[in-house]
């Protein structure tokens, strides 16, 4: 049986900017409003939290400080994910590293790799790390579908315990 990264609702939580980049008062303030309001977990640094638009070290500053900020009050799931699968390894290594409980990857954006190719970047990100691999499937944003069967094949990887699905054509496209 896989372990389980939490159970009911995570917040992607967005990151707030100023002038001078991440605006980490008002990022810490997010944080704690949605502990107090009784949030299961906390994703960081997902799409939603602009990290394709983020330098490797704003997401692990960011990164960083939502780690030691929670300071295990709730999960945290760091998003990962990148078109690069090295780059994915580094910072999936660098979220194990700093205390995540689990990671959010991204299935590659822009590259629109093949099924094998999907595969192969999962496997590779999977054998990387012991942290708990949540896929996720938006493909408005990455050009892509994890598919049913393709789902299915990563579901055998150990640490692949989730998915979080942002496409309509997901149970169409068998």
């Amino acid at each position: 049986m896989k372990k389980l990264l939490f159970k009911g609702c995570a917040t992607a939580i967005a990151t707030p900017f100023n002038e001078n980049g991440v605006n980490f008062n008002e990022f810490g303030k997010l944080i704690d409003f949605q502990i107090s309001e009784g949030i299961d977990a906390l994703v960081v640094c997902g799409t939603t939290g602009e990290s394709a638009t983020m330098s490797d070290s704003e997401r692990k500053e960011t990164m960083e400080f939502a780690i030691k900020k929670v300071s295990k009050r709730v999960p945290v799931i760091l998003g990962t994910g990148s078109n690069c699968t090295a780059n994915a390894i580094k910072l999936t290594k660098y979220a194990e590293s700093i205390g995540a409980d689990g990671v959010l990857v991204v299935t590659p954006f822009y590259n629109k790799t093949t099924n094998e190719g999907l595969i192969a970047h999962y496997k590779a990100i999977s054998n990387s790390t012991d942290l708990p691999i949540i896929m996720y499937n938006v493909p408005s944003r990455t050009g892509m579908n994890i598919s049913p069967k393709i789902c299915y094949e990563l579901s055998k990887i150990k640490n692949i315990v989730g998915i979080k699905e942002a496409g309509r054509k997901f149970i169409t496209d068998c």
